[in-house]
Order: C-alpha cells, then sequence, then structure tokens
C-alpha cells in the first residue's frame, strides 16, 4: 500500500481534516459526550471535556505516522467538528482497511455521514492503494448499515455474537467493497 497518512479532504458540504486540541470543546458537545452516538461504539460517552482533550492529546501525535488515518468532519456550513471517520484496523496482507465512524445526533438521517464515507473510499482506493474496504456494525443498528450500503458496499454477512461494544455482546453485520467493485456517484 501506500500510505501517505491523513490527507485533508473535501466534498461539496464537508471538510474532512485532521483533529487538533482546539477541537476538544466542539468534540465533547457535539458527539463525545452523547450516550445516544456511544450507545453502539466500544467507548463510553465523556463526562468532561477533560477526558476528551485527553483523548485528543494521544491522536494528534498519531499524525505523524503515514499509516494513521482519522479525520474530523467538519461541515464548511459549521466550521466546526461534528465526528469522525477513520481506518480503525490495517489488514496489510489483504491490503484491507476496516473504517469506523461517529456523528453526533443533530447530524443524523442528512446523508453526512454518507458524503464523508465515500470520499473516504476513493481516498484509500486511489491514493493509498487499498484493495477492500470493510465496515461492521451492530445489527441492533440499522441506521449505521444503510451508510455502507448507500456507498456501494455489498453486504458480506452476519457474525453472530461475534463484537462486543456498550450495550454488551452483539451480532456483527458486516459490508466490504472492492477496489474493482464500481462505486457509487
Amino acid at each position: 500500500m501506500n500510505h501517505c497518512g491523513t490527507k485533508t479532504i473535501e466534498t461539496e458540504r464537508l471538510i474532512l481534516r485532521r483533529l487538533t486540541l482546539d477541537d476538544a470543546d466542539a468534540m465533547f458537545r457535539n458527539w463525545a459526550s452523547d450516550p445516544d452516538v456511544t450507545r453502539y461504539l466500544t467507548w463510553p460517552a465523556h463526562e468532561s471535556a477533560d477526558i476528551t482533550r485527553m483523548l485528543l492529546s494521544a491522536w494528534v501525535p498519531e499524525y505523524e505516522k503515514a499509516e494513521y488515518y482519522q479525520w474530523g468532519i467538519e461541515p464548511k456550513s459549521l466550521g466546526e467538528v461534528i465526528g469522525t471517520i477513520s481506518v480503525v484496523h490495517w489488514n496489510e496482507n489483504t491490503r484491507a482497511a476496516y473504517i469506523g465512524y461517529c456523528i453526533g445526533t443533530p447530524w443524523w438521517h442528512q446523508g453526512i455521514m454518507t458524503e464523508a464515507f465515500r470520499a473516504v473510499i476513493d481516498f484509500l482506493f486511489d491514493e493509498v492503494k487499498c484493495e477492500r474496504i470493510v465496515a461492521q456494525y451492530d445489527t441492533n443498528n440499522p441506521h449505521s448499515s444503510m451508510v455502507m450500503k448507500k456507498c456501494g458496499m455489498s453486504f458480506e454477512g452476519i457474525m453472530r455474537r461475534g463484537g462486543f461494544n456498550n450495550q454488551g455482546i452483539c451480532d456483527l453485520g458486516q459490508y466490504a467493497i472492492l477496489r474493482r467493485d464500481p462505486r457509487t456517484i
């Protein structure tokens, strides 16, 4: 793969960019403190902006690594981050990237995550030269699977009791797209 690190990506409505320590208050306010956002994630809602700052303090130095990809999602109309999308795992042997994402509840059902994910898919195929992009979801969270489907990913199946999140042990659905697959517009 051609690892090149987290580069800024611009779409019609969004700027996908590296997070900074200055994003802590917006991150805490817009999604990290919301238990509805973290319900199906593996980390709990933050109880204070200090926790968010500590997390960002750990993340920001990671941007020095060429294989680290984590974007803050910033609507151009708002000027602050409302969520994240990132590569949460690599399989270098199969040239596969596993994607995770979350977004604040005021921005659900507006196509924002689909727009961000499509841009990340294009970046990972075109610049990083991935062969496969994978995303998984708790089957109790069908809205997440809708994003994957809208991005042109194919459903690959369910791993019964194959995951763990804030709800406990869960069934994991999986979608993937290959470089050779047609991409949605």
